[in-house]
């Protein structure tokens, strides 16, 4: 619980704490927290078990933990049931994004155009992307002087 306070910070807390409540009433002070604590522990875990047992067999491995996000997503990623691990190797981004950029460029990619051949050219297909540069002349709004 308190694994980042450091010794010199404790002896301050504890002088701190004898200053403020007095050498006579320290100890009653602590046993009031202690057994506060204790009530917040046992509140805590009675509610988890509530729980538990309100979230029936299908949860039984569930564990309070896992609400972490950070916890879920590590989970999750340790767990290969859904193949996650294949589909993350299978993916590569880099290819994924030089073909859109070719696409969009109006080229055909090498592994498009290894893949469909010739079939592209006999087959007669039209690339929608390109546009003319009479179409492009045309679809252009005339020029507002007073929009500017």
């Amino acid at each position: 619980m308190f694994n980042d306070i450091g010794p010199l910070e404790l002896v301050t807390l504890v002088v701190l704490a004898v200053l403020v409540f007095g050498p006579d009433k320290l100890p009653k002070v602590i046993q009031d927290v202690t057994r506060t604590i204790r009530k917040i522990r046992e509140f805590s875990e009675s509610a988890k078990q509530d729980i538990r047992q309100e979230l029936g067999p299908e949860f039984k491995d569930f564990e309070f933990e896992d609400l972490n996000p950070k916890t879920f997503i590590r989970k999750q990623l340790d767990n290969d049931d859904l193949g996650l691990k294949e589909i993350r190797n299978g993916f590569d981004l880099k290819k994924e994004m030089a073909e859109v950029a070719d696409a969009v460029q109006g080229r055909e990619s090498d592994t498009s155009s290894s893949s469909s051949g010739s079939s592209a050219s006999s087959s007669g297909r039209i690339d929608m992307t390109k546009k003319s540069e009479s179409t492009v002349r045309e679809e252009r709004p005339p020029y507002d002087a007073d929009a500017t």
